[in-house]
């Protein structure tokens, strides 16, 4: 790591302490001293969702957490719980090294997330991902989870 002072090359660690998904490092340059701080962050492959009319977009956390959000409104589901649920489906892919994915596949692993969080946001997501178009859709679904349950 370069100083941002001298430039010289050299640094040493004197702490370093996790924040916000984040790695925070002291650093303390061996020529002149001083002191800085620096942030180590894992870069992410870039993920790309091919969505259901085939075009491409980057994966985008922020959608696909308002696209939960809307599931679990007034439920006891967790700001953390959520947050967890997108972490562990970044994190899949990340760690398959893979950069391509079909929404399908991402609604489908937040729907068994769902289901084992929260059965009523499990449906409500449900409804819009497939996207539900009579009450008869509605009867399949808690049908299908009444016959899982017994």
């Amino acid at each position: 790591m370069r100083c941002p002072f001298c430039g010289y090359e050299d640094t040493k660690v004197i702490d370093s302490r996790p924040a916000e998904n984040k790695k925070r490092r002291r650093r303390e340059c061996t020529n002149c001293g001083k002191r800085f701080t620096t942030y180590e962050v894992v870069e992410m492959p870039l993920l790309m969702v091919l969505k259901r009319d085939k075009s491409y977009e980057p994966f985008d956390r922020n959608k696909l957490i308002k696209g939960i959000y809307s599931a679990i409104k007034k439920r006891p589901v967790s700001v953390d719980d959520v947050n967890k649920m997108v972490d562990e489906i970044e994190n899949y892919y990340a760690n398959k090294m893979q950069n391509q994915v079909t929404s399908v596949e991402i609604g489908d692993m937040v729907l068994n997330m769902l289901k084992k969080i929260d059965l009523v946001a499990y449906v409500r997501f449900a409804s819009v991902y497939k996207d539900f178009s009579d009450v008869e859709s509605f009867i399949k679904i808690i049908s299908e989870l009444d016959s899982e349950k017994n």
